[in-house]
């Protein structure tokens, strides 16, 4: 791109909306740093979420309540760098926004300035419609989350499907519901029965982005690690690996491991010259000490 070139244009919350009235799939995945920032770039995704989910993805945590907002604002920042054209969402970790409004909006002002973040997210309904409206009115874009809520997974019985009644079912979309009213610009919708979406999109004006929630939403979001294949092991029901990555990195360092113990690498091709008369001057000077 030459120096004069226009910007890429940057993905706003309007085109989503027009992607939902149009019935175009809105396409979301999360990023955690830089390089796999510039990875869904060139891919062409069009939104973006560092989740929260770095705890586990990246930090190596058991789940997702340890984080720190300083880590996630790392993160988030490097992401941001990677980032031309996607719509770039922050989660907010777990005690960062639930005990007030005042402490969310604090909270996620920071992300929006550090970050340059485009929204953030926040988990659940009941007091999170209250904090999303603060937000709100604080002129901070926000997405909110139900279904299977990550950072309070113990009180609903571990990471497993919600809403599977048709109670349940009634709540989730209330929540659903109450977090529209309350602003909340996007809904991402969790490890629910695909029926429960059905039921909810034609109530809800506002795009949705499913996640093990059935192709009734507008859009779909995987975790990174997740459909590159770099985690070994089981994963949710609703991952579907698009890639192998973990195999072939772990060939490829097996691979240079092996040249390196049979002194096949570095060859001279690796390597930088000196030129000879250097080499001679050189073991002149050693030889004069």
């Amino acid at each position: 791109m030459s120096a004069h070139a226009a910007p890429h244009k940057r993905i706003t919350l309007g085109d989503l909306a027009a992607k939902k009235a149009a019935g175009e799939p809105i396409v979301m995945v999360t990023a955690y740093d830089y390089p796999s920032a510039q990875i869904v770039e060139a891919a062409g995704v069009d939104v973006v979420l560092v989740g929260d989910s770095a705890a586990m993805t990246v930090l190596g945590y058991e789940s997702t309540v340890p984080v720190t907002v300083d880590e996630m604002i790392m993160l988030t920042a490097a992401v941001r760098r990677g980032l031309q054209k996607p719509l770039l969402i922050a989660d907010l970790p777990f005690g960062s926004y639930e005990a007030s409004d005042a402490i969310a909006v604090a909270t996620a002002q920071r992300f929006v300035k550090e970050t340059g973040c485009d929204l953030v997210k926040i988990e659940r309904g009941g007091t999170s419609v209250d904090r999303a409206r603060a937000l709100v009115n604080a002129g901070i874009p926000v997405v909110g989350h139900i279904g299977l809520t990550p950072q309070t997974a113990t009180s609903l019985g571990g990471y497993r499907a919600q809403g599977r009644t048709a109670e349940a079912a009634l709540a989730l979309i209330d929540d659903a519901l109450a977090l529209q009213a309350a602003g909340c610009s996007l809904l991402v919708v969790e490890a629910v029965p695909s029926e429960v979406t059905a039921a909810l999109m034609p109530l809800i004006d506002i795009p949705v982005i499913g996640i093990g929630a059935g192709a009734d939403a507008d859009g779909q979001v995987l975790v990174f690690h997740d459909l590159l294949g770099i985690y070994g092991g089981p994963t949710a029901r609703f991952v579907k690996r698009y890639a192998d990555l973990r195999t072939a990195a772990i060939a490829g360092v097996e691979a240079y491991a092996d040249e390196v113990r049979g002194e096949e690498y570095p060859a001279p091709e690796h390597g930088y010259g000196m030129p000879a008369e250097e080499t001679v001057r050189l073991r002149e000077l050693i030889a004069g000490r």
